[in-house]
């Protein structure tokens, strides 16, 4: 059996129970245990483990026990792709995902997967943090396709690129090299304007891929880039921050039609604390990374000239722009 079928089979079988110990008896629904299993492909201590992992110790000492949180990190219940199916069916309830894995599904989030669309992170956390951010969240609790329920934003900081070739210093070094991307149309005609081979790929390939030469490189933050062990294979990163893609926090919307007014209230609330948390962990995380690469040996190039990567990916914004121009606009006008 394909591993991809079993963990869809596993899946089906903790929807029909809505994975054990969910679906109460009728007459004790107001007592009885939910342990809500959340998944991420990050390792232990990654900023959106700790901030998930805090959530659901608020959670468990705000019920008394009756609601808790058991992360399962390090993919182990699969990549995003196949953690976001078993989340939409119930089999999963907490997971976080990147946005650039919810666009393929809910159309209006791409807009946030543009490439050199916030100005840096200071920009890109406004959004998130304001009414736009609210919105945009919305759009995938009310997708009816999506199943699922976005419960708040978390940082990524920016994405550059690494290889195991040669450092980048101008985007003629890109010409040729094959870069794992977000299986998302957008990131994979990005690469290519830039002159590179965009390969989609689940982020639980990528360490082997780089080691036996499947690919040349990917696109990631810091932190991914170090604490997932690319850095060990890949030592050449250079600091393009092409891309700044937040991530997604989101709930199954099979379990939460389950819960009380109340408990959904409870999770918001401890959900959106969690956003401000882990931008916190985050900061000193991308420190910690950077430094580790560093002492590592990894060459790390600044990109003084951003602007002919810019230009490069003008052929993305004509082709997929149109159709987000009014949001564009609305998070081009953030302060």
């Amino acid at each position: 059996m394909k591993r991809r079928d079993f963990i869809r089979l596993s899946a089906g079988l903790g929807a029909a129970g809505l994975a054990t110990g969910l679906t109460p008896p009728a007459p004790a629904a107001a007592q009885t245990k939910m342990v809500f299993k959340a998944s991420d492909v990050q390792p232990p201590g990654y900023p959106t483990v700790a901030a998930a992992e805090n959530l659901g110790k608020k959670l468990e000492a705000a019920t008394n026990g009756r609601l808790s949180v058991r992360m399962y990190p390090s993919m182990q219940l699969g990549g995003e792709k196949e953690t976001i199916e078993q989340t939409q069916i119930g089999a999963v309830q907490l997971l976080r995902v990147s946005a650039g894995a919810v666009g393929p599904i809910v159309d209006e989030i791409n807009v946030v997967n543009m490439p050199f669309l916030f100005r840096n992170v200071a920009h890109a956390e406004k959004m998130m943090d304001g009414p736009i951010g609210q919105e945009l969240l919305d759009k995938i609790t009310a997708n009816a396709n999506a199943q699922l329920v976005a419960l708040c934003w978390m940082d990524a900081g920016a994405r550059s690129l690494y290889n195991t070739k040669k450092p980048i210093k101008s985007i003629e070094d890109i010409k040729g090299l094959k870069f794992r991307v977000i299986g998302n149309p957008i990131f994979i005609d990005m690469m290519n304007a830039l002159g590179g081979n965009g390969v989609a790929m689940g982020y639980d390939q990528v360490f082997s891929a780089l080691q036996t030469g499947v690919i040349d490189g990917a696109e990631n933050n810091p932190p991914s880039y170090v604490f997932s062990n690319h850095y060990t294979a890949a030592k050449y990163l250079s600091l393009t921050e092409h891309l700044i893609i937040p991530e997604v926090l989101m709930f199954s919307k099979r379990t939460w039609a389950t819960l009380s007014a109340d408990d959904q209230s409870l999770i918001k609330k401890f959900a959106r604390e969690a956003q401000l948390e882990e931008r916190e962990f985050w900061n000193k995380y991308e420190q910690q990374a950077m430094e580790k690469a560093k002492a590592a040996g990894c060459q790390i190039t600044e990109i003084a000239d951003k602007k002919p990567f810019q230009d490069a990916v003008k052929p993305v914004w004509d082709k997929y722009g149109p159709k987000y121009q009014d949001m564009i606009n609305r998070i081009n006008a953030i302060a």
